[in-house]
């Protein structure tokens, strides 16, 4: 029986080490899929991953990640909900979708749908922030089309592959009534 929280094409589920572990080390080592991520220039090892798996496992107050897979249970990428202040209502959020061959594909939007309705209904917030290299118009999009909308720019706030890179803002308020 298929659980965690569901959308139309993926299913956020926590994490777990034997079945997401080995696509996190892939997929955050990998130059092309963190391109334009703000992380993703650092290597991450294996001991630093299980690391964070431990962490995220344990639960925290501030920090919730889980694993993106699809309706079928394919593990596809990783949805994040960090610096969260329940006492102000809100979070900062991120997505990778590791499988490039998904990329551009609704996988992503959905998956933030997801992860704002859980924001919102289970976690009770009231404002999810996020911020993106103005380069990389995929998540741009993918943001917008859930429901975000930009906020502000910070010139140059980004070292990435050579250059610094502008940031963009973004903010999705909770929606009135239902989620």
């Amino acid at each position: 029986m298929p659980w965690g929280w569901e959308g139309e094409k993926v299913r956020l589920v926590p994490l777990d080490k034997a079945r997401h572990l080995d696509n996190a080390l892939a997929w955050v080592n990998d130059p092309e899929a963190t391109a334009r991520a703000l992380n993703g220039d650092w290597p991450v090892t294996r001991l630093a991953e299980e690391e964070f798996f431990d962490s995220m496992m344990r639960g925290s107050e501030s920090e919730v990640a889980f694993a993106v897979e699809t309706l079928d249970g394919e593990h596809i990428g990783f949805a994040h909900l960090y610096q969260i202040d329940r006492a102000q209502g809100v979070a900062y959020t991120g997505i990778l979708i590791g499988r490039r061959d998904l990329w551009g594909r609704g996988y992503g939007t959905d998956a933030s749908r997801v992860r704002a309705r859980y924001a919102f209904e289970a976690l009770g917030l009231r404002l999810l922030l996020s911020e993106v290299m103005a380069d990389n118009a995929g998540s741009l999009e993918m943001l917008r089309r859930t429901g975000y909308q930009e906020v502000g720019r910070i010139p140059k706030r980004w070292w990435k592959r050579g250059a610094f890179r502008d940031a963009v803002l973004l903010a999705m308020e909770r929606p009135p009534g239902p989620v």
